[in-house]
């Protein structure tokens, strides 16, 4: 199958049409094997996805026939995110807690991690638990891409926090988001961090 890391060369995503013609490239290429290349389909329907074409990304989602787990694993995943995407969130978490749970049984922990963090956004009821259990799996994962999901769930979950007015927790995440992205982020993240500690800094001196 393909590493993360693959497939992040391959996305761009401030620009899905992009990446939709990136993944129709890749593709027809004869360095894929039938596993990978529908692993790439499904990043194909997710850029697709992102671009509002909605029903075109789900019908190219179903029509993938492939049995290997991780794409399995995809397949349900970028579904989720459709439906999210499309207005259908009820009709997305049932899908995502699929392949959060079957990406960990096949210790597939960027999914895993992926998924959780979807479930946080769809299932909004319970947005700040799925960020929770996001986190503490990302904290034990073994490889430094997936634990670079510590930046951005800090960062959601402080922004979360700060919505529900809960200062002081904000800016202990906020604080966390700038420690893992001096550890592991981009300048951008790292950039991102700072402002939002300043912003709740600033809420914080004004008091309620």
């Amino acid at each position: 199958m393909l590493d993360q890391k693959t497939l992040d060369h391959l996305w761009n995503f401030r620009d899905p049409a992009a990446s939709e013609a990136t993944f129709r490239a890749a593709m027809i290429e004869n360095t894929y094997d039938a596993d990978e290349r529908a692993e790439l389909a499904t990043q194909l329907g997710r850029a697709i996805g992102l671009q509002g074409r909605f029903e075109e990304a789900d019908a190219l989602l179903d029509n993938i026939d492939d049995d290997e787990p991780t794409v399995g694993v995809r397949i349900l995943l970028e579904r989720g995110r459709v439906l999210n995407s499309g207005g259908r969130a009820p009709m997305a978490v049932p899908l995502l807690e699929q392949a959060a749970e079957l990406a960990d049984h096949l210790g597939e922990e960027f999914l895993a991690v992926d998924a959780l963090h979807m479930l946080s956004i769809a299932d909004g009821a319970n947005a700040e638990v799925w960020m929770r259990s996001a986190l503490e799996y990302a904290s034990t994962a073994h490889d430094d891409r997936t634990k670079g999901w510590m930046i951005a769930l800090h960062a959601s979950l402080g922004t979360f926090l700060r919505g529900k007015n809960r200062l002081t927790e904000a800016m202990v995440e906020f604080q966390l988001a700038e420690q893992w992205a001096e550890r592991l982020g981009t300048e951008r993240q790292r950039a991102s961090a700072r402002e939002a500690i300043t912003e709740c800094g600033e809420a914080l001196a004004e008091g309620p």
